[in-house]
């Protein structure tokens, strides 16, 4: 079992940036995937960014140029950093680990954006 702790999300306004965290119990981190994921109310789940255990990195294109995710294997902590940050970015915002169909969540943090 992995638990995954996300911290860092807030009330802010357009424009400011922010830095989510994730901190994931296991020892095996380097070899998960690890992504971002979202959900606004009313809305379903959708992927923000991911990084695999490879080093590659993926984004969704609302928020390309904007977002950047990425990990510390020593340290077992993906982050999210959130620049350009947009109204339409308020959700609760949810760290994933996967590896070998296996996938652990956290129970997400608020990141509410106002303009």
């Amino acid at each position: 079992q992995v638990q995954l702790v996300e911290s860092g999300g807030g009330l802010v306004q357009a424009g400011v940036p922010l830095r989510l965290s994730c901190a994931a119990s296991t020892n095996l981190f380097s070899v998960y995937d690890m992504g971002w994921y979202r959900q606004a109310p009313g809305e379903q789940r959708e992927l923000v960014a991911v990084t695999t255990s490879a080093g590659s990195t993926n984004y969704a294109d609302s928020v390309k140029g904007r977002f950047t995710i990425s990990r510390d294997n020593a340290k077992r902590m993906v982050y999210l950093q959130m620049n350009s940050l947009k109204p339409e970015d308020t959700a609760v915002y949810y760290c994933k680990a996967e590896r070998a169909w296996t996938i652990y969540w956290g129970q997400g943090t608020q990141v509410t954006v106002s303009s």
